[in-house]
């Protein structure tokens, strides 16, 4: 399950860098990706492995599309994939910081 995971996060990370060529839509992303890294901070902890994480990934979907949400104006709502993209992005960073991480 977890290298599933991490294959998904990862994936997502190169496909919100991706978007580059789209400067304000890779702003809004990045951005999004930096209130769900916040909210995992809050919830995982600063000191954790790539299981914790992996738990946390498996309760995820509502309160990361409720955060993202609450981020944007009423107006700029995003999609499922968007709020998934964004989600897998977030965990593949937050994972950089495990004490168990590996390339």
């Amino acid at each position: 399950m977890l290298e599933s995971s991490r294959n998904q996060w990862e994936e997502a990370s190169r496909r919100v860098a991706d978007e580059a060529r789209d400067p304000v839509r890779h702003r809004q992303l990045l951005d999004l990706v930096a209130v769900v890294a916040d909210e995992l901070r809050r919830r995982v902890g600063g000191s954790f492995t790539l299981a914790d994480l992996d738990r946390a990934y498996g309760r995820a979907e509502d309160w990361v599309r409720d955060a993202v949400e609450d981020a944007l104006p009423p107006r700029a709502r995003v999609g499922v994939a968007d709020a998934a993209l964004v989600q897998d992005a977030a965990f593949a960073v937050y994972a950089r910081g495990a004490v168990d991480y590996r390339p």
